[in-house]
């Protein structure tokens, strides 16, 4: 995780992101592009080439035909069910702890408080019984 601040795109930091294991990077469009940054990593620890799966944005598959945009839809849907499996920890982060609005104290203060609530969502999640089960 990289906490920075508002004027800073998501592009820009998706290099300090990525580890070197990754096989598949999924993204929203905000990281539209990523992959033709010059920093951004072409192939992982084991030689094989990181391939990026983002999102598109939804104006760019309007103009399709029928058939394509059906094609599309579930492709756009099949990415994002791949990223939504990370969103409970932040829906506990905004709504049991509260982290909704902030203050601006300082981007150093933030990210200690965002780690601490990140910290707490993952010991609730972890509390709850699976439902799986």
């Amino acid at each position: 995780m990289k906490v920075t601040a508002a004027n800073v795109h998501d592009v820009t930091v998706t290099s300090d992101l990525l580890t070197g294991e990754e096989e598949v990077v999924y993204g929203d469009s905000g990281y539209l592009g990523a992959d033709k940054w010059p920093e951004a990593q072409k192939k992982n620890n084991a030689g094989k080439p990181v391939r990026y799966k983002l999102n598109r944005r939804p104006s760019a598959s309007k103009n399709r035909y029928v058939r394509s945009k059906a094609q599309i839809k579930r492709r756009e849907h099949e990415k994002s069910s791949v990223r939504a499996k990370v969103e409970p920890v932040f829906a506990v982060v905004k709504q049991q702890l509260w982290f909704c609005k902030n203050r601006y104290r300082g981007l150093r203060k933030q990210i200690a408080k965002l780690n601490m609530m990140l910290a707490l969502a993952n010991l609730i999640l972890a509390d709850r019984p699976c439902l799986a089960a």
